[in-house]
């Protein structure tokens, strides 16, 4: 597997000037040009070899070199701006048959039909304004454990705070729960602003999630019912912000072990999933 014509490739902001690619506040684009950081969050995503990657917003295909370069065997790069398009097919015919474009809106695509035996590692640099939407679709796939993997993402830093807190934090809330039910979180480092063009406004963070295979098996809209009305009021005691699910919550948070004088932030993961569990059994 020579790398020659994919280091051959002219530099990315070449590529950006000679296809027209300047990000598009729009379609929360901010391209990372450093090949060396792309190169870490490729390695992040491993092991690539014997793995089907698949990358979410690639625009002029820096993490896709990346992931190209390190090893992958197969990138399944899914873009909406047809303006990338070029660019990418470039990619393609430097790595023959290691990379398919599709173009594609990743929030409607269905990714279990890229099961083709080998593991599924999602790896991208998301665009910010569906980043959230995204991982939240991936971790509220049917059946579970799901399609993929792995997920290794690049979010804002806020966001990826919110991914791996931990009760009575700050930063704590429905995001956390869903994602520490379903996986394994991990934030490995964070990208400074001014590695991207054009700089946003905030510092960003890579974050891997592995599917937890023990996940408790419950619906997704139970977890959703107890974290919606619990979070919603958070700074309310139990007692209160869960009335709009039963009218006298107090028994069924003594049952099972919640205090009703406790906030959202004090109960663990556990504890919502129990709660999640009861009224999945009611419904």
């Amino acid at each position: 597997m020579s790398d020659a014509a994919l280091e051959a490739l002219p530099p990315l902001r070449e590529v950006i000037a000679a296809h027209g690619l300047s990000a598009r506040k729009a379609l929360g684009q901010n391209f990372l040009l450093d090949l060396n950081l792309t190169r870490r969050i490729a390695r992040a995503g491993g092991p690539l070899a014997e793995s089907h990657i698949v990358e979410i917003g690639p625009g002029p295909g820096g993490l896709t070199r990346a992931l190209l370069l390190e090893g992958a065997p197969h990138v399944t790069a899914i873009e909406r701006d047809r303006r990338a398009l070029p660019a990418l097919q470039e990619i393609a015919a430097a790595a023959p048959g290691r990379l398919t474009v599709v173009e594609n809106d990743a929030l409607g695509f269905d990714y279990a039909k890229l099961r083709d035996g080998r593991p599924v590692r999602i790896v991208a640099n998301l665009p910010y304004n569906i980043a959230t939407p995204l991982l939240v679709g991936w971790l509220s796939l049917e059946p579970w454990p799901p399609c993929w993997s792995s997920l290794t993402l690049m979010f804002q830093r806020e966001v990826a705070d919110r991914i791996v807190a931990a009760p009575r934090s700050k930063a704590y809330g429905r995001l956390a729960v869903l994602t520490q039910w379903r996986a394994t979180a991990k934030r490995l480092f964070d990208v400074p602003a001014r590695a991207f063009t054009p700089p946003p406004k905030v510092t960003s963070a890579v974050v891997r999630l592995e599917p937890r295979a023990d996940a408790e098996p419950l619906p997704v809209a139970a977890i959703e019912t107890v974290t919606a009305a619990a979070f919603g009021q958070r700074r309310k005691m139990l007692r209160a912000s869960l009335k709009q699910l039963w009218p006298d919550p107090e028994p069924i948070l003594q049952e099972h072990g919640i205090g009703p004088t406790l906030r959202a932030e004090d109960l663990t993961v556990e504890d919502f999933l129990h709660l999640a569990r009861f009224v999945a059994d009611r419904s």
